[in-house]
C-alpha cells in the first residue's frame, strides 16, 4: 500500500527560513534576518516568516519581540518535497528516479545494504 501524504508547498525562500529555525530553534525576526548568511531585505524575511506561520509550518509567540520556531520537522518537509519531485519528474513512479540515482552515482556498500533493506521491507508490506 502506498503511503500518501499531501505535500506541503514550500518556496525556496521559505525553506531557507525554515533552515534557520531548525538550526537555531526559537529566533526573533532580527535574529532570523542576521542568521540567513546572505543579504536579504528585512521585510522579505518578515513576509516569509508570516507566510510560514499562516501555512502552519512555523509558530509565532505572543511576546515582544515575537519568537519564531519551526512547527514541522526537517524530515516532514523533506519528504513532501521529494513527493513533489517524484510527481513532477516521473509521474509518481519510483523506479526511474531510483534507477537514475543508482546508475549515476557511486554507492557505498552501506548505502547498497540500506536500499536492500528498504526493498525487503516493501516486499513484506505487500503481503
Amino acid at each position: 500500500m502506498t503511503k500518501r501524504r499531501k505535500p506541503r508547498r514550500v518556496s525556496a525562500g521559505e525553506l531557507e527560513i525554515l533552515q534557520v529555525l531548525w538550526h537555531n530553534g526559537e529566533v526573533t525576526l532580527s535574529e532570523a534576518h542576521r542568521n540567513l548568511g546572505r543579504k536579504i531585505g528585512y521585510t522579505t524575511v518578515q513576509t516569509r516568516l508570516n507566510r510560514l506561520v499562516e501555512k502552519g509550518l512555523a509558530r509565532r509567540s505572543t511576546e515582544r519581540p515575537a519568537q519564531y520556531s519551526a512547527a514541522v520537522s526537517q524530515e516532514e518537509i523533506g519528504a513532501g518535497q521529494l513527493d513533489l519531485l517524484l510527481e513532477r519528474v516521473s509521474g509518481g513512479s519510483v523506479v526511474p528516479l531510483v534507477a537514475h540515482l543508482v546508475e549515476d552515482r557511486s554507492l557505498s556498500p552501506k548505502e547498497i545494504e540500506q536500499l536492500k533493506q528498504l526493498i525487503d521491507e516493501a516486499e513484506k508490506n505487500l503481503s
